[in-house]
C-alpha cells in the first residue's frame, strides 16, 4: 500500500534540493506534482486539491530555518497536513453500555465477518473484556457456520439461530442473551447490502433502532478505491455511523480511501485490518499512517507489535548471547518464527524508516522465510548452533544447498549476512538498547534470498 504514492511524492520532494527557499514558483510546480499523485492513489479529486492548497500556503508560511533544508521543511508540512486531513488523532471506541452493543455494517464482500472476529478477540485479550458475537446474517450461505467457527478459533462465544430469517429479531435477542448472560459487549454482525438496495437498508436501520447501539462501524475495503467514498457517503446519510473500518490494507491498493475517507465523511477511521489472523487488526493512528505515506515508516507500530509477540525472558536471553557474539542459527529461526506472526514481511519493512526505498524492486513475500528455513534445517544440530562451521568449510555449504533446494551463491550469501548481522547486532547492543530489549532482531540474513521482480 502507498509505494507508487509514496514513490511520486519523494520525486516531487527532490525536485527541491539544493534550493535555498520555498518560492510560489517552486512549489506550485511540486504542488502540482502531489496532486496529480493523490488523484492517482484514488484520492477525490476535490481533497486533493484542497489539501496541496493547504501545503503550499502553511509552507509558504512558515520561516525558513538555516538549518533546515526546504525539501525537509516541507515534509515536515506534508506530515502535519496528511495526519489532520485523516483526523488528527487515534479515535476510540465507545463501549460505555451495559452490555455496549457494536453494530458492524457495510458493502458485500468488504469484509464483515472477519472484523467482527478480529474485533472480540481484540477486546478479549487486549481489554480483557467479554465479547458476544451475533450471526445477523441471514441472507449469505454459510455466513453463520463462518462465524461460527471464527468464534471457536478465538475462544469467543456465537449467538446464533438457524433456519430464521429475521435479522432485526436475531439481534434484539442476542442483545438479551448477552445481558443474561453477562456479556459486557454484544458485536452484530449483519448482512452486505448494497446502498441501492432499499429493502435491506430499511432492515439495518430497523436493527440500529431496535438495538440502539453505542458503536456503529461501517467496514469498508480498502482496495475499492474512490467507490469507498461514496459508499460511506450513502450509508452514512441512512444510518449515521461512529466510525470506518478499512480493511485489507496489505492487498495492493492505492491507498486514496484512507487518505481521503475521514475528510469527505468527517466520520473518523476507527480501525485498520491488514491480513487474515485474527490478531491483525490495529487502532487507527493518522499520525502514524501519514509518516508511512511518505516514506517515514512506522517505527512506533512496528515496536508495539514486537513486544507484543516478544517475551521478556526470552529477549534478556537473546540480548546476553547478541552482546558475547554467540547468537546461532537456532536463535535466528526462533526469531524468525516469532516475526512471522506480527504481519507479512513486506508489510513489516515498509514500517522501518528508509526501508521501502531500499527494498524497492524487491519481491518480498513470506515464501522466503520458507527458503531460508530450508537452508537452515539442512544443517546439522552442530553447525546450526556453531556458525563458524558454516563460515569456514566451503563443503558443507555445498551439501547443505543441494539439501534445501537452493543454489550454493544463495547459500554463500545468507551465511554472509548472517554473519555481518551477528556483528551489527553485537555493535547495536553496546549502544545501550534503546528498545529495551523488546525489538527483535530483523531477519538480516534474508537478503541475500530475496530476488528482483521478474
Amino acid at each position: 500500500m502507498f509505494e507508487n504514492l509514496q514513490e511520486k511524492i519523494g520525486s516531487a520532494f527532490k525536485t527541491l534540493k539544493g534550493q535555498g527557499s520555498i518560492t510560489e514558483i517552486n512549489i506550485a510546480s511540486m504542488m502540482k506534482d502531489i496532486r496529480r499523485a493523490l488523484v492517482d492513489a484514488d484520492v477525490n479529486y476535490k481533497t486533493a486539491k484542497e489539501f496541496t492548497e493547504k501545503v503550499k500556503n502553511e509552507a509558504l508560511g512558515q520561516k525558513v530555518l538555516t538549518a533546515v533544508a526546504p525539501d525537509q521543511l516541507l515534509v515536515k508540512v506534508m506530515n502535519d497536513e496528511l495526519t489532520a486531513l485523516m483526523g488528527g488523532t487515534a479515535s476510540d471506541i465507545n463501549l460505555d453500555g451495559n452490555p455496549s452493543v457494536v453494530l458492524i455494517s457495510g458493502l458485500q464482500g468488504s469484509g464483515k465477518t472477519t472484523f467482527s472476529a478480529k474485533f472480540a478477540n481484540m477486546l478479549k485479550t487486549k481489554r480483557n473484556l467479554k465479547p458476544l458475537l451475533v450471526a445477523g446474517d441471514v441472507y449469505r450461505p454459510a455466513a453463520i457456520d463462518q462465524l461460527k467457527i471464527l468464534g471457536d478459533k478465538i475462544g469467543v462465544p456465537v449467538y446464533a439461530e438457524t433456519d430464521v430469517k429475521d435479522a432485526i429479531g436475531i439481534a434484539t435477542r442476542g442483545v438479551a442473551h448477552a445481558k443474561a448472560n453477562g456479556m459486557q459487549v454484544v458485536i452484530i454482525d449483519t448482512a452486505g447490502r448494497l446502498a441501492v438496495d432499499e429493502e435491506m437498508m430499511r432492515e439495518i436501520e430497523s436493527i440500529k433502532r431496535e438495538t440502539q447501539p453505542d458503536e456503529t462501524l461501517f467496514v469498508v475495503d480498502a482496495m475499492t478505491g474512490q467507490d469507498a467514498i461514496n459508499t460511506s457517503k450513502t450509508f452514512n446519510e441512512r444510518l449515521d455511523f461512529d466510525g470506518v473500518v478499512l480493511t485489507k490494507l496489505d492487498g495492493d491498493t492505492r491507498g486514496g480511501a484512507a487518505l481521503s475517507i475521514k475528510y469527505e465523511v468527517n466520520k473518523p477511521i476507527k480501525f485498520v485490518s491488514y491480513g487474515e489472523k485474527m490478531d491483525t487488526l490495529d487502532v487507527f493512528h493518522p499520525d502514524r499512517m501519514a509518516q508511512r505515506v511518505l516514506g517515514m515508516g512506522d517505527i512506533v507500530s512496528f515496536v508495539e507489535r514486537a513486544q507484543a509477540e516478544f517475551d521478556d525472558k526470552e529477549a534478556q536471553k537473546l540480548e546476553s548471547k547478541i552482546r558475547k557474539n554467540q547468537l546461532d542459527f537456532n536463535d535466528f529461526l526462533a526469531q524468525m518464527k516469532q516475526i512471522r506472526r506480527m504481519g507479512s514481511l513486506k508489510d513489516l519493512m515498509n514500517m522501518i524508516p528508509g526501508m521501502s526505498q531500499a527494498l524497492k524492486g524487491i519481491d518480498l513475500n513470506d515464501d522466503h522465510f520458507k527458503r531460508v528455513e530450508a537452508i537452515i534445517f539442512s544443517m546439522t544440530p552442530e553447525e546450526r548452533t556453531n556458525p563458524m562451521l558454516m563460515t569456514t568449510n566451503a563443503a558443507r555449504r555445498r551439501r547443505v544447498a543441494s539439501g534445501s533446494g537452493n543454489n550454493i551463491e544463495s547459500v554463500n550469501n545468507f551465511i554472509k549476512q548472517f554473519e555481518q548481522m551477528r556483528q551489527m547486532l553485537k555493535q547495536m547492543s553496546k549502544m545501550g538498547g534503546a528498545m529495551g530489549g523488546k525489538l527483535p532482531p530483523m531477519p538480516g540474513g534474508l537478503g541475500g534470498l530475496l530476488g528482483k521482480k521478474q
